[in-house]
């Protein structure tokens, strides 16, 4: 059974941490901000003193320049929910043993997973291709950690992809605004995908697309005439990939881009990754320039390509 429990990644990436660049709502304490007030260091706005409000809360200056009683609030420290969503389908399971997408998305998943568990956020997994197959529903025991290792570690991928579906159905489980990480090599119906990712900016939570590829499906290198076998499905088709590589390398490029920018373009946090990288190197980076940058800007909630004349829907 494969391990995805990587100590040397966790290392790099567990001093630069995670925080959510808008507010949570959690159970307990954590370091995120959360749209609920209550008495942390951050203070957030007055509200009119009631009978019954502690009287420590009064703010003495305010009352000197208008001679009425307010109530300091504060910004409340939460914790986080993630749910890691992970692309199990069959074309997951192309490349090398111990290098398939699958296996970069999974030590991925359980690399942050780690990192958010050790700043006491809770972490959930929804293992799926077209229904959600394995499920851990979020928990913030460390225990979850070998949980999840020990789930991602059963599972064999298989069956074709229908991701809009999925995170659909991971948008009906979250009752509040949390994060949800999705590892897929995206090779679904995205005008569906990016409906359901609208959903769930709808229901304020903030995501994260980590796009898995293996370098043979950017660069076809492929010399000698093959036969191409649709590894979800049926099909097959022998070919000369000489003949059409530049074509094939251009609409990978577009279709890469297209992800990308509309991402951008909708606060959503996109990070390609190679199964040949240094994943403890792309995830250092990723989390360094978020911590940098500071929260998403975002121009408009995600939707679909097709019914948005190619630009995500507005925000109202």
């Amino acid at each position: 059974m494969p391990r995805y429990f990587n100590p040397d990644i966790i290392g790099r990436i567990a001093r630069i941490g995670f925080k959510a660049g808008q507010p949570m709502e959690g159970g307990i304490a954590g370091q995120h901000r959360s749209p609920l007030h209550g008495l942390s260091a951050e203070f957030a706005d007055y509200r009119t003193y009631t009978p019954g409000d502690d009287l420590k809360h009064l703010d003495w200056r305010a009352y000197a320049r208008s001679d009425r009683y307010y109530i300091k609030r504060f910004e409340e420290e939460s914790n986080l929910r993630c749910w890691m969503v992970i692309d199990d389908s069959a074309s997951m399971n192309y490349g090398p043993a111990g290098q398939r997408k699958f296996d970069v998305a999974a030590t991925a998943a359980v690399s942050l997973a780690a990192v958010l568990l050790k700043q006491r956020d809770a972490v959930g997994l929804a293992a799926a291709g077209n229904s959600i197959r394995e499920e851990l529903r979020p928990s913030g025991a460390m225990s979850q950690l070998t949980k999840l290792d020990d789930t991602l570690g059963k599972i064999s991928p298989a069956g074709e992809t229908d991701l809009g579906k999925v995170v659909s159905e991971i948008a009906d489980k979250i009752p509040r605004r949390g994060l949800v990480v999705i590892a897929s090599d995206l090779f679904t119906d995205l005008d569906r995908l990016y409906e359901s990712l609208g959903r769930l900016q709808y229901g304020g939570h903030a995501v994260v697309l980590l796009h898995i590829l293996h370098r043979d499906e950017i660069e076809m290198p492929f010399n000698e005439s093959v036969i191409f076998k649709d590894i979800e499905g049926q099909e097959e088709l022998f070919a000369e990939p000489w003949s059409f590589r530049a074509a094939y390398q251009a609409a990978v490029k577009t279709f890469c881009d297209e992800v990308r920018e509309r991402c951008q373009y909708c606060g959503i946090d996109y990070v390609r990754m190679l199964t040949e990288d240094d994943l403890g190197a792309t995830l250092a980076g990723y989390l360094a320039d978020r911590a940098h940058r500071g929260p998403a800007k975002h121009k408009g909630r995600m939707g679909a390509a097709s019914t948005s004349e190619s630009k995500p829907e507005e925000s109202a």
